[in-house]
């Protein structure tokens, strides 16, 4: 099963079309927020299933501010984060997600990509595919893929 996870796309989906096209075809998109208006066409990108979240940035969408899916075995906790302080540190959405018992927490809004896999829980943030924050601004995804062994692999990808 092949993953696409992105966040902060602000209304811009030229990257998003760029990343689909280097990597392919996914069975799933994963969207953390900040999607501006384009959830509808973003749905129309993939076949399999798209999960996508409100972010502060998203005014009168239908999309709701947290979700709790699986992935194959594993248990997702997906939000864009601002409402746990994310920008301040990860310690509130790792309470939060530890607290529903979940395996990995996704979330957006710092603009900047990050994994921390640490107590039994994965934080996945795949940055920005239109304003990235990091240092070296590249658009960034992350890619997760989950074997025939239901082992999750994932990796963040930059765009030149």
């Amino acid at each position: 099963m092949k993953i696409l996870i992105v966040s902060d796309t602000h209304g811009q989906a030229e990257n998003l079309l760029r990343v689909l096209d280097r990597q392919g075809p996914v069975d799933c998109l994963i969207h953390c927020g900040d999607i501006e208006g384009q959830e509808n066409y973003f749905r129309t990108l993939t076949d399999g299933p798209c999960y996508m979240v409100a972010g502060n940035s998203d005014w009168g969408t239908d999309l709701r501010r947290e979700l709790e899916f699986s992935l194959d075995d594993y248990r997702v906790y997906l939000t864009h984060g601002n409402q746990f302080g994310v920008s301040l540190g990860t310690k509130q959405l790792r309470d939060e997600a530890k607290s529903r018992n979940m395996q990995f927490a996704m979330f957006g809004h710092t603009h900047r990509p990050l994994i921390e896999d640490a107590d039994h829980l994965v934080l996945m943030n795949p940055g920005s595919l239109s304003y990235p924050r990091q240092l070296g601004r590249k658009p960034s995804y992350i890619v997760m893929e989950i074997d025939k062994n239901h082992e999750a692999h994932y990796q963040i990808r930059y765009l030149d």
